[in-house]
């Protein structure tokens, strides 16, 4: 069960080992300007491996539940899918399970890899679980740890844990299947919450330290992406370093080589940035074709 590109190479993994009966995904959605249906990233993978495709509208569809007892599984995987109510995690014959994109129990919730890098975490990786009624709390059957490289965005971090995920699916499936496992039960003193992320909450403080904005910048990065006003449009600012040149904060400045915003402390150096309604570019490519004033206030 599960959704966008982070589950394909867990649902890949899985299927050339054991073998998929059917896959759960989300009905498709219309995209774009003509508002065409458009298929999860799990169900055309399905498609292209010849794997049934359930598609509920609702985890409560009793239709949905009584195919489910027909196919008779003896796991369920789920990653990032919906919460499944206990009816549903209750019909795999040995055990329905979660790969979550954190150490459980830090970062509960639906924005564990951005929240990792918020906190700027040396360490994160992926956890399975058992599945249970209330989010990510289940039983913890293995831990997978990588190292975050520095300046990683979440960008970054979700692309280093998609092929650990995989791997830790199929080692936990093997240690189900062999029943040599003991499930580690989580403190709940240590977990930390990982709220869904909106888009108003997006909007960079410049009365920061540059440290911290950092890491503000890279946990929103891609998607949905830190954003300020720039010359009365919307500038995302995607990649940042820390310099050490001080400006007031709120301020931009640009010279021949350099975009510089004003922070609490130290200037960041802007070096991935998105201005609206243009692609993503290099800061020195946005240097070169730029015309505007060279110092001022973000507005």
């Amino acid at each position: 069960m599960g959704t966008p590109e982070f589950a394909v190479p867990t649902l890949d993994a899985i299927h050339n080992k054991y073998g998929v009966r059917a896959v759960v995904t989300i009905p498709d959605k219309p995209k774009g300007r003509g508002q065409k249906l458009s298929a999860s990233p799990v169900k055309n993978y399905a498609v292209e491996k010849g794997i049934e495709i359930i598609q509920p509208i609702s985890m409560k569809d009793l239709d949905f539940a009584e195919r489910l007892k027909e196919i008779n599984p003896d796991i369920i995987v789920v990653v990032a899918f919906r919460i499944l109510p206990k009816e549903i995690c209750s019909i795999a014959n040995i055990a329905s399970f979660n790969i979550h994109g954190s150490l459980l129990p830090k970062y509960r919730g639906a924005a564990p890899i951005n929240y990792a890098i918020l906190k700027n975490e040396k360490v994160s990786g992926v956890t399975s679980f058992i599945l249970q009624e209330k989010v990510d709390t289940g039983n913890i059957l293995l831990k997978k740890e990588i190292y975050l490289p520095y300046n990683c965005t979440a960008g970054d971090l979700h692309d280093l844990l998609m092929p650990i995920s995989a791997d830790c699916a199929v080692e936990t499936i093997d240690l189900l299947l062999n029943g040599n496992y003991t499930p580690l039960k989580q403190d709940d003193t240590l977990a930390s919450p990982a709220p869904k992320i909106f888009r108003e909450n997006c909007k960079i403080d410049f009365n920061n330290k540059s440290e911290y904005l950092r890491c503000f910048v890279n946990h929103i990065s891609p998607t949905p992406g830190s954003f300020t006003m720039f010359n009365d449009k919307i500038l995302k600012i995607l990649r940042v370093e820390v310099s050490e040149i001080k400006i007031e904060a709120g301020t931009f400045l640009i010279d021949e080589q350099n975009f510089y915003a004003g922070t609490n402390d130290f200037a960041l150096k802007l070096t991935e940035i998105q201005l609206e309604g243009k692609s993503a570019v290099k800061v020195s490519d946005f240097i070169r074709g730029y015309r505007g004033i060279k110092k001022g206030s973000f507005n």
